[in-house]
């Protein structure tokens, strides 16, 4: 969620993003470090090298005191600012006296294509719903944990994963571990620690990833390496000389937790420092001091060292020349990718990879970006699975067509580029796109994100539905004979409400995406937005959504398909997560994502996670469920 992701009074006014196809030459690569020159323009295809300004192992998370939440402060001011963590407290009561926010009108209904329409699925699937094996409230209203509860705030970015025997969630900038039956657990969804703020993964490294909390913070499961991967952005600038380092050490001297000991000297082991017992009230708005103009922003990475969530990280610091908004990690055979987006008032973003191998070692590590211009949303390929791509497979990354900033909502394709990283000689790092794949047409929900969308029952408020771009994950498969890649988004229907286009891509003999299957889910004429998808080692896909409009309550849902199936349809019948019971009236900010993750235990079992509210709710609650189709077997 950016942290000047707009408010304004002009919220319907188009705003979002494009895709110009372009091919794109690189120039040698850029190395950033530290420099004061973050307005200096880039030209696309620049790769700029990030060199990690610390790294350290850390002691075991279950023995980390959660960290105090301190204020960052934000670099636009009132209601420019939207409602991201780094705009605002992130303290418990935090922004509680904000005055009421306007309901703007409803987006008017679009003109459909007749090729759209027809892959639009008007019944639900005829085969018995998927069961619902597990359900229980995560992160939101209600909860409690061994740490205690929180506040929390709209948007609500929800990110899960889950490996052998944990369910680890973030939600913007609180994280939470929970139990997952099986060997280790007799049952799923005990809270074995949280809710905490997510800097909390960095208490004792030092600098700003332990200084700053901040929200968009995402968690994967690397089930290649049996790893977990949090990653947290900073978005707010770091002022020149903010986190010095200690120098003129006396020989023996350990160097202070957080700082990267260079040659000769001794580290330090990164204890966790207790917090205060009471942490200090956030500053009025008034009293807020100014944000600095120069500096950088950063990028803070995590990474287990052991399938065990609570155990101990190796924990890295890198700085960015460009503002790091909504990354969407995914794992790669030779890197972890991570793109993010320079801002929502921009058609730039940057598509970046640090290095896998190193990381998982706890070695000295780089990040490579490459950027991009005129572009929307972008989503790497995320491997599920124990098969992984043939060695050297350049990843596929991806993004949907349209221009909401020029009022472009409508398109017929979705766009990919094959990404190549070399972290022997970065200047042969590059992005080869973007290339056209022909989809049937659709027109953005709503016209993209930030509109008035779907309505709810007893109130005037709407809700966003994020409908300019391909949600996450974009998922890899290796399954049978083939490669394909799974993608979601949400577009208007001729119901008059809204439905989750989805598509499955297979990878060619040159390893390039062709579309294989497509259909937009949208029964009933309801709205169904927000989707997460995937695909489990049949083949089948699961999809699970927001779903609502009146006179339904938003809740959440699930629909999958067998692999051998009728193309271009969600065959079994509509699951139940979640009932809602009320409706959201603070803000028309509902989710900016959610996730569907398979079971490395079984690699059969769907497990998702999505907002909604009970009776006498006046925030969102989230809730995590699991489901699996009868045709895929293994034991959990």
């Amino acid at each position: 969620m950016s942290i000047c992701r707009a408010l304004r009074p002009n919220i319907l006014k188009a705003i979002g993003l494009s895709i110009a196809v372009l091919v794109f030459s690189i120039p040698p690569a850029v190395q950033s470090r530290a420099s004061q020159e973050n307005e200096e323009i880039l030209p696309p295809g620049t790769v700029l090298v990030h060199t990690a300004v610390k790294h350290d192992l850390s002691a075991p998370l279950a023995s980390q005191k959660a960290s105090h939440d301190e204020t960052a402060v934000a670099e636009c001011e009132g209601l420019a600012c939207g409602t991201s963590p780094g705009a605002s407290p992130d303290v418990p009561d935090a922004g509680q006296e904000k005055p009421p926010e306007p309901i703007p009108p409803p987006t008017p209904p679009p003109t459909l294509t007749p090729a759209g329409i027809a892959v639009e699925q008007t019944s639900q699937g005829t085969r018995p719903a998927a069961p619902v094996l597990d359900s229980f409230d995560g992160l939101g209203a209600g909860f409690e944990g061994p740490q205690g509860t929180t506040k929390f705030r709209n948007p609500s970015d929800n990110s899960l994963a889950v490996g052998p025997d944990h369910i680890v969630q973030t939600v913007n900038a609180r994280l939470a571990v929970y139990s997952k039956q099986g060997k280790k657990y007799e049952k799923s969804g005990t809270v074995l620690y949280g809710a905490v703020p997510t800097k909390s993964v960095w208490a004792g490294f030092g600098g700003v990833c332990e200084a700053r909390n901040n929200g968009d913070a995402v968690v994967r499961y690397d089930q290649l390496a049996g790893r977990w991967l949090i990653v947290m952005p900073i978005f707010s600038r770091i002022p020149p000389g903010e986190f010095p380092e200690k120098t003129g050490l006396a020989l023996g001297e350990p160097v202070p937790p957080g700082q990267l000991a260079k040659s000769g000297e001794k580290s330090s082991p990164g204890a966790a420092a207790a917090p205060p017992p009471n942490p200090p009230q956030p500053p009025s708005p008034e009293q807020r001091p100014p944000q600095a103009k120069e500096g950088v922003w950063g990028m803070c990475y995590a990474v287990s060292t052991g399938p065990d969530p609570l155990g101990t990280y190796y924990r890295y610091a890198f700085e960015r020349k460009l503002f790091p908004d909504y990354p969407r990690p995914a794992v790669w055979t030779d890197g972890y990718y991570v793109p993010s987006s320079t801002g929502d008032d921009v058609i730039q973003k940057h598509a970046c990879i640090v290095d896998r191998a190193k990381m998982l070692l706890g070695q000295p590590a780089t990040e490579q970006c490459i950027i991009i211009d005129g572009v929307n949303f972008l989503n790497n390929a995320d491997i599920d699975g124990p098969k992984a791509p043939p060695a050297g497979t350049p990843n596929i990354m991806m993004a949907a067509g349209g221009t909401q900033l020029k009022n472009i909502f409508d398109d017929d394709g979705i766009f990919y580029w094959k990404v190549h990283v070399d972290w022997n000689n970065p200047a042969n790092t590059k992005a080869d796109g973007p290339v056209k794949i022909k989809v049937a047409p659709y027109h953005y929900l709503c016209n993209g994100q930030l509109s008035s969308c779907v309505p709810q029952p007893n109130t005037d408020r709407r809700l966003d539905v994020q409908g300019d771009k391909i949600m996450q994950r974009l998922v890899y498969r290796k399954v049978g004979g083939h490669e394909s890649i799974v993608a979601a988004h949400s577009v208007a229907t001729q119901g008059g409400g809204g439905g989750v286009r989805w598509y499955e891509f297979r990878l060619n003999k040159k390893g390039d995406p062709e579309l294989y299957q497509q259909g937009t889910y949208a029964p009933e004429g309801f709205y169904r937005w927000m989707p997460s998808i995937t695909m489990d080692k049949k083949g089948d896909v699961g999809v699970g959504y927001s779903f609502g409009g009146t006179p339904n309550f938003p809740g959440l849902r699930f629909a999958a398909r067998r692999a051998g199936d009728e193309k271009g349809r969600l065959t079994l019948h509509e699951s139940v997560l979640a009932t809602g019971e009320a409706s959201q009236t603070n803000t028309l900010r509902w989710e900016d994502y959610t996730t569907t993750a398979l079971d490395p235990s079984d690699d059969c079992t769907f497990w998702y996670v999505g907002d909604y509210l009970k009776a006498g709710d006046t925030g969102y609650r989230t809730r995590i469920g699991s489901f699996r189709l009868p045709n895929c077997r293994g034991g959990r």
